[in-house]
């Protein structure tokens, strides 16, 4: 027997990884992460329901960064279902399930270029300063 997921499309989503996205945006740039952004990915992946990416310019701001958006996601009952990627590498995953956290060191974020691969995906207003 096979197991067939379905695929996501805009309107049967619920906005719980909106507010968790706007809420982990806003622990990033206490944190002074740069560059923030999050892209809404339903229907264009099954993966999750949105990206968030966030620049660090060093290995101490990644882990503070990756640390305060885990204990305030947890604060509202939001717990990862895995963390991928280490701190040398440039890279760190924070896997929520409908969304996905990214924090890059900022030459790691141009080498891998997310923002390129999903620049057709809108883009969730953060209401962020720039």
């Amino acid at each position: 027997m096979a197991i067939v997921l379905k695929k996501k499309t805009r309107g049967e989503e619920s906005d719980a990884y909106k507010a968790n996205a706007l809420r982990a945006a806003v622990i990033a740039d206490e944190k002074k992460g740069e560059d923030i952004k999050a892209y809404d990915v339903i229907g264009l992946t099954g993966v999750a329901d949105c990206f968030l990416i966030v620049s660090a310019s060093s290995e101490p701001q990644m882990k503070a960064i990756i640390n305060a958006i885990r204990d305030g996601l947890r604060e509202v009952g939001v717990t990862t279902t895995r963390v991928e990627g280490d701190f040398h590498g440039g890279w760190v995953l924070l896997d929520y399930s409908d969304l996905i956290v990214h924090v890059f060191r900022k030459e790691a974020r141009e080498f891998y270029d997310l923002d390129g691969v999903w620049a057709d995906a809108p883009q969730l207003d953060l209401g962020l300063e720039a």
